[in-house]
């Protein structure tokens, strides 16, 4: 029978995370830092994965002067390069700590111009996705004997902007390069990866795998990103945007922690703000737009996703969602 859900959850809710281990993308700024804050406070090891380590250190000494005796852990990892996401999976198979928890959340995000990853991908889909791919992909035999092992892959409520999206272009070589499509684009597929591998998993695994966003998070990205705009933009921002449909960057990581915390969370489900449009507010479980359901479209960027990374997941399609698949020989 399933749990009753709380309607007004709050990191006050958090449960004791004591022995569990959580790895996070992007989790030394805004957001990503904020629920990497909420977790130590209660008790999590966490795994912080940053590109830039100098970076890291300076995240994980406010870590733990804003709670002693935190457990943080830096592990180098660029989601833009194939070759640093198999080395800081390498490195964390290595390690003697079980991996309860997988949170997606480190994002790159309008980048104005078309810039490549490392292996020539779109910078945006390279990063949001394809490297998230490979690093679940490749720590998931490690999280399937985990029991309450989740993966959460945050998402965005920009993922219902830039239109119909051609996965037979996914590094927009054909195509006059549009940025805010490429970032819809790629918050999108993080929501049909999550429903395809909750697919695979199937009802009967220890591992769920779920969805969040954050609503509007008043974070250092958002203010840099108005500030570039005119001054006009910038008014309606301070004046109308920020107090309607803004909220806290520690308030933005409430739906990333109730999908990871919250026991009664299902796979497949997408938590977000319960707000006006979803901009603020509790953490509740939302709808995503229909292309993110459809089923043959799924399986195309699972098969894409696998031919570009060379990552082949240890769990494979179950008609009926009911027990996880594991090729022979796993």
């Amino acid at each position: 029978m399933p749990k009753t859900k709380r309607k007004h959850w709050t990191v006050q809710h958090i449960p004791d995370q004591s022995g569990r281990t959580a790895v996070i993308t992007g989790g030394d700024t805004g957001i990503g830092f904020e629920t990497t804050l909420a977790l130590t406070r209660h008790g999590a090891h966490v795994v912080l994965t940053v590109r830039d380590l100098a970076k890291g250190e300076r995240a994980k000494e406010r870590i733990t002067r804003a709670v002693p005796g935190a457990r943080v852990t830096l592990q180098n990892l660029d989601l833009s390069s194939l070759a640093s996401v198999r080395a800081a999976a390498a490195a964390l198979d290595a390690s003697d700590f079980p991996v309860d928890l997988l949170i997606n959340n480190a994002d790159v995000m309008y980048t104005n111009t078309l810039q490549r990853t490392a292996d020539g991908f779109e910078l945006q889909f390279g990063t949001n996705h394809l490297g998230h791919f490979a690093l679940t992909g490749l720590l998931l035999k490690r999280m399937l004997d985990v029991p309450g092992s989740r993966i959460v892959t945050v998402s965005s409520m920009g993922h219902r902007q830039g239109g119909p999206m051609d996965l037979t272009d996914a590094h927009w070589t054909r195509r006059a390069y549009d940025s805010t499509a490429a970032y819809a684009h790629s918050k999108r597929v993080n929501l049909m990866f999550t429903y395809a591998l909750q697919r695979r998993l199937g009802s009967g695994a220890h591992t769920i795998a779920a969805a969040s966003h954050p609503g509007g998070a008043d974070t250092s990205g958002s203010r840099r990103s108005t500030a570039e705009r005119g001054i006009v933009t910038r008014a309606l921002f301070a004046g109308v945007v920020r107090p309607l449909l803004m909220q806290s960057a520690d308030r933005g990581g409430w739906p990333t922690l109730r999908a990871t915390t919250d026991a009664s969370v299902a796979g497949g489900e997408y938590y977000g703000p319960s707000g006006f449009l979803e901009s603020k507010g509790h953490p509740t479980t939302v709808r995503s737009i229909g292309e993110t359901h459809d089923a043959a479209v799924q399986q195309q960027l699972w098969d894409l996703s696998q031919e570009l990374t060379g990552v082949r997941y240890p769990v494979q399609y179950c008609d009926r969602s009911d027990t996880p698949s594991r090729p022979s020989g796993w």
